[in-house]
């Protein structure tokens, strides 16, 4: 979440510090605009419930990670790629917390050392979902495949992004011209682009991971009822994530639009 506040709130200290029209009317806050005022809560409305979210998916991780399963996340990772005719694909143990992914490149199953070691639902839904993503690259899903493609646009335009469009709105200032500003927002919106195409990549790895354990009877129901909770509170981490990049990139927006309307009156 910093990733995206950090740079916002130095964007809209420039702005306020740079809008004569604040200052200049009487009690200040009305020099916020009625546009600029919804920008603002829509950065704070989508922070809050990434924050509900993320406390949320904590908790059912946590509660889970107390239930005992059959298998450890290592051995029901394994099983599900054997399963599914998978044999090119290793799993193996990283430190950390929270570090778990499946990596296209090597073709590895990365699980945390707790996932990876522990017998328990929270470890079971952790693995069997980071092997859903080994599915999807072995059966060549189209979701996964344009957000492989996506990653080499997004490393320019998280880079380049925030630094065009500050210029941007500089040259605002000078030229009255937005389009510098305006390219820089679509380099940044490259980021929001991803997090939209991450979407369905990861509930079908969810979804995959659930059906796997309802055919494979490795889970009863009751465990197969809580691993379900665990990863539709961990797929909604990236709803937030995305609406949170929505929001940064409508604020952006909202500055553009402001200025480039103040700088013609």
């Amino acid at each position: 979440m910093d990733s995206f506040f950090s740079p916002l709130l130095a964007q809209y200290a420039y702005h306020v510090s740079s809008n004569s029209d604040f200052y200049g009317t009487p009690g200040g806050m009305a020099g916020f605009s009625g546009a600029t005022m919804l920008g603002l809560l829509l950065l704070l409305g989508a922070g809050l419930i990434g924050f509900i979210v993320q406390q949320r998916m904590m908790h059912f991780m946590n509660t889970y990670s107390q239930e005992p399963a059959p298998y450890t996340g290592a051995e029901v990772a394994r099983r599900m790629l054997e399963e599914n005719g998978i044999t090119d694909v290793r799993v193996i143990s990283t430190p950390g917390q929270l570090t778990d992914h499946y990596n296209p490149v090597d073709k590895t199953v990365n699980l945390s050392e707790t996932v990876y070691n522990q017998a328990t639902v929270a470890a079971m839904a952790v693995a069997t979902h980071e092997c859903g993503h080994a599915l999807q690259h072995a059966r060549a899903y189209s979701w996964l495949t344009m957000r492989t493609a996506l990653v080499p646009l997004v490393g320019i335009g998280s880079r380049l992004g925030q630094i065009v469009l500050i210029i941007g709105l500089l040259m605002v200032g000078v030229s009255h011209d937005p389009t510098v500003a305006w390219i820089g927002l679509a380099l940044f919106g490259t980021t929001t682009l991803f997090a939209l195409v991450t979407l369905p990549v990861e509930f079908n790895a969810s979804m995959r991971a659930l059906a796997w354990m309802n055919a494979s009877g490795i889970a009863d129901r009751a465990m197969h009822g809580q691993a379900a909770t665990a990863l539709r509170w961990a797929a909604m981490t990236y709803v937030s994530a995305a609406l949170s990049s929505i929001a940064a990139l409508a604020y952006y927006a909202i500055i553009i639009l402001s200025r480039s309307a103040g700088r013609r009156d």
